[in-house]
């Protein structure tokens, strides 16, 4: 049976809603913000200071104020996707404009009316964010980077791995039984393959050669079609590497026999990519040997899972990256895949190897790394004053001009406020001293210390800002706008049926 929720009553579980959220992400904000513990039915609790973390796994037993929560977390869910960073300063933007627009709405405006000014404000907003946005240079992306893990060892770390590559999909995030953090570079194309027979490694974690030859073929169904690419490889003293999408067994215990008892180093391998992104690699596999089925390379590792090729250039793969780059331009869904692929054919790919001596830490940790990541690459396109101080200056400088931007005005100060509260630290005094200079000065709390705007270390990306603000105009508008909610009332019947049977 459905259940109605409306007017006075669903504002009441909104708000109830919303400051449950936000209340306990918001103090996580900021390089001194707190951790909150997290139990998880699929493994052992774990601390964690990332907002969207926290926000997806807060629940309600009230299924009414359940159902707004899952709303709610979608800005903070969007933002993360789209930046990977910023997902508690949308939280508080968040919560700061709702709460004041339903004070708004209770008082007899029009909440349509009201979210078309805010839509029509908030471009006003992103324009001055952008006026105020420069590009970083390579010391700044690094501050970034160690602000958004908190830990400015993890912040060098990421960096380091990022201006290598200069791609964020071609950075693999690997959990290791260690006490280090730290970088292996792959050179060269690397892709998930199968061996045809785990003999091939015997005791050894992979396989590695130099000069192999590689023969690609589509289908591998007899042996007459390999009597000229085994002979090229004796003839040129190098191991075959015999590369495709699928072969029949018999073949594949041949080319074993031929292995073990007869010491010609024949590989099969199978790649083992799915539907259209098989036909790629394989393709790209071409464009590595020169649009040749039969060709030599300069080294190639083995392992069960994984090949990397190291491979000469040639006109074929210059080919083969102009023509991955016009697809990344028309793209809209799966682009880490041709990132990925592009980086391979460039700067090749990163292992950030996370260790601790508990799982618990190396997630958390993990957790920290991915934050950096997204920060860097979302920092290269432009950089804004941080510490919240971006929005705050623009709050002081826009026009009253109605209800939205007075909602707006006072929600870009939420922020810096709550960062500075979460330090334990007096912002009317901070913010008084600010003003004084201009704007000029910017106080580190890592240091705690004043810095020269010229010489801060203290900065955000632009995309991170632009999208936690947008972000929490456009769920707080939607909430805003919403007088009625449909539930199914079985559900609370259901749950107190589980507790009964529990007991």
């Amino acid at each position: 049976m459905k259940k109605i929720i409306s007017n006075d009553v669903l504002y009441a579980k909104m708000e109830e809603a919303i400051n449950l959220l936000c209340d306990t992400v918001k103090t996580t904000l900021g390089p001194k913000g707190c951790n909150a513990i997290i139990d998880h039915s699929s493994f052992t609790p774990f601390i964690t200071n990332d907002g969207v973390t926290i926000a997806e796994n807060i629940e309600s037993d009230d299924v009414a104020i359940n159902t707004i929560l899952e709303l709610a977390k979608e800005a903070s869910i969007k933002t993360n996707e789209i930046v990977g960073d910023g997902t508690t300063t949308t939280l508080v933007l968040l919560q700061s404009i709702f709460n004041s627009g339903l004070k708004l709405i209770k008082e007899g405006v029009n909440p349509l009316i009201l979210k078309e000014e805010l839509a029509c404000y908030a471009q006003k907003i992103i324009s001055a964010i952008k006026l105020e946005s420069r590009i970083p240079t390579k010391a700044e992306l690094t501050n970034i980077a160690g602000t958004a893990a908190n830990d400015d060892n993890i912040g060098k770390l990421v960096s380091s791995a990022y201006f290598k590559v200069k791609n964020k999909d071609a950075i693999s995030l690997v959990e290791v039984d260690s006490n280090i953090n730290q970088i292996e570079f792959l050179n060269g194309y690397t892709m998930s393959i199968s061996l045809s027979s785990p003999y091939y490694l015997k005791n050894e974690k992979k396989l590695d050669y130099t000069n192999p030859v590689i023969y690609l073929i589509d289908t591998l169904s007899d042996l007459d079609c390999l009597e000229n690419a085994i002979n090229y490889a004796i003839k040129n003293d190098g191991p075959l590497i015999i590369i495709t999408k699928e072969y029949e067994e018999y073949v594949a215990n041949e080319i074993i026999s031929l292995y073990i008892n007869e010491g010609v180093k024949v590989i099969l391998v199978k790649l083992e990519e799915y539907g259209l992104n098989k036909e790629i690699i394989f393709d790209d596999l071409k464009a590595i040997t020169n649009s040749s089925n039969l060709a030599q390379v300069r080294k190639i590792s083995i392992s069960s899972e994984f090949a990397t090729i190291v491979f000469d250039n040639n006109p074929q793969i210059k080919k083969r990256i102009v023509a991955i780059k016009k697809e990344l331009a028309n793209l809209q869904i799966d682009k880490a895949f041709y990132n990925k692929r592009l980086a391979m054919f460039k700067n090749g790919l990163v292992n950030i190897l996370i260790g601790a001596p508990t799982a618990t830490e190396r997630r958390e940790i993990k957790m920290r790394v991915e934050d950096a990541l997204w920060a860097i690459d979302s920092a290269t396109k432009g950089i804004n004053l941080g510490c919240g101080l971006t929005l705050y200056k623009i709050s002081e400088n826009l026009k009253d001009e109605g209800n939205a931007s007075k909602i707006l005005m006072q929600a870009l100060k939420k922020p810096f406020k709550q960062i500075m509260q979460n330090a334990g630290l007096d912002e009317v005094n901070i913010i008084k001293n600010i003003k004084k200079e201009d704007y000029q000065i910017i106080f580190n709390i890592k240091t705690n210390c004043w810095e020269n705007i010229q010489n801060s270390t203290v900065y955000d990306a632009t995309k991170v800002i632009e999208n936690s603000f947008l972000n929490a105009v456009s769920i707080a508008s939607m909430l805003l706008t919403t007088t009625s909610l449909i539930i199914n009332e079985y559900q609370n019947n259901l749950n107190k049926l589980n507790d009964t049977m529990e007991l």
